[in-house]
């Protein structure tokens, strides 16, 4: 081989292992993107075993809490993945919890759980799994009684409202909130 073959053949050595480094190094970063995504919304509120309690909404009755409004899902045909847990992080129970606590005016009886995935515990009430909404803030606010690409969101209300006073109070602090 002579001298210029020998160059040739080094610089495509060189050009090839820079190739394989920027698509290891771009791979690298896109796990790092994406991975907070799935993994991190399910786990978000995993650091305390959940408390499922009540609180009074004045235009729905009595709903369900865990530092703020959950919710349940009635599925359309688009899964509730990555994208869907930014919006709609799954209450979830932390590593070897095995069941959420109830709180006051929830059954324990009706609480449970279901496995998702990488055997994260998702809650159930009435074996139904809980949600909460990135835009409620406070226990009692309803912002998530909507439709979307992901089915319909509804909240959890164990008592149709008695009075009309106006106001929104928590039965019990509750745990696990959204931290947005």
């Amino acid at each position: 081989m002579d001298a210029r073959q020998s160059h040739r053949a080094a610089t495509r050595r060189v050009r090839a292992g820079r190739i394989t480094a920027l698509a290891v190094a771009s791979a690298g970063l896109i796990a790092l993107a994406v991975a907070p995504l799935a993994a991190g919304a399910a786990s978000r509120h995993a650091t305390k075993v959940p408390v499922i309690s009540t609180a009074r909404n004045a235009s729905l009755g009595t709903i369900l809490v865990s530092g703020t409004t959950v919710y349940t899902l009635h599925p359309s045909g688009t899964a509730c993945g990555a994208t869907c847990l930014k919006y709609w992080p799954a209450v979830v129970l932390p590593k070897g919890a095995k069941k959420a606590v109830a709180g006051s005016g929830v059954s324990a009886a009706k609480l449970g759980t279901v496995k998702r995935a990488a055997g994260v515990l998702q809650v159930t009430y009435a074996g139904k799994a809980l949600y909460w909404f990135y835009k409620d803030k406070s226990p009692g606010q309803v912002n998530g009684n909507i439709t979307d690409t992901w089915g319909k969101w509804s909240v959890v209300v164990t008592a149709k409202p008695t009075s009309g006073t106006g106001t929104t109070t928590t039965t019990s602090p509750g745990g696990g909130g959204v931290g947005f």
